[in-house]
């Protein structure tokens, strides 16, 4: 039976960075549930579609093909066969997967592939409401999250260290913006599972995360993650 870890949490806690460290000291599969949609954003941006109709979303999710590939050891997000990891990562495709992840097709599309990824494989899987939603039965269940100047301020230092000019106001601003609409969309709203264990990453270095999971990995699986560890 395969082992999974769901880690939810909103924009900016750091969710993917550490989920890929937990991964690698695992042996898992990770599995970015984040850049699935923001590949479908990409797909709706590059096409011109008007992510704010429904229907024509609806109608383009049909021949849309996400899937996740392995290139030395690195993740590879493909849309419809091609790489798209170098362009996925923009504010504008984030804001807009926020929006779009709201709709139901777009949601029944990606979450049928990523139930079929944890079934088969030992995977962590990072999102909004992977605990809550794609992996109910998930042995471990993290919510993790930070206060919303520590997230904007972690985006904003990411983003300048790439060379992009950008305003720390702006994405606060945006932070929170993306944060109410994954808290109140109808469809599988950003929420802390029952039975997840809440993490605040606000002063914690992201190897003390990584670590304070994996312990609680031990405490909940018996010993497996111990056993799978590299």
């Amino acid at each position: 039976m395969s082992m999974n870890i769901a880690i939810d949490g909103p924009a900016g806690a750091g969710k993917s960075t550490i989920a890929k460290m937990l991964a690698k000291q695992l042996g898992f599969i990770y599995v970015d549930t984040g850049a699935m949609y923001r590949a479908m954003a990409y797909n709706f941006l590059s096409r011109g579609i008007d992510t704010a109709d429904e229907e024509a979303i609806a109608a383009a999710c049909t021949d849309v093909d996400v899937t996740i590939a392995y290139e030395n050891g690195e993740q590879q997000v493909l849309l419809n066969g091609e790489n798209v990891n170098g362009v996925i990562r923009t504010e504008e495709v984030g804001n807009t997967a926020s929006a779009v992840s709201a709709y139901s097709a777009v949601r029944a599309k990606l979450v049928k592939l990523q139930k079929q990824l944890a079934a088969k494989s030992d995977v962590i899987m990072d999102g909004r409401d992977i605990g809550s939603c794609v992996l109910p039965e998930a042995q471990v269940k993290i919510y993790l999250t930070a206060s919303t100047a520590v997230r904007a301020k972690r985006r904003y230092d990411e983003l300048t260290a790439k060379g992009i000019s950008c305003d720390l106001m702006q994405i606060e601003r945006d932070i929170e913006a993306r944060d109410e609409r994954d808290m109140h969309r109808e469809i599988s709203p950003l929420v802390q599972a029952e039975d997840a264990v809440l993490i605040d990453s606000s002063e914690l270095s992201i190897n003390e995360v990584v670590q304070e999971i994996y312990q609680i990995c031990q405490r909940h699986a018996g010993g497996h993650a111990e056993g799978r560890e590299k």
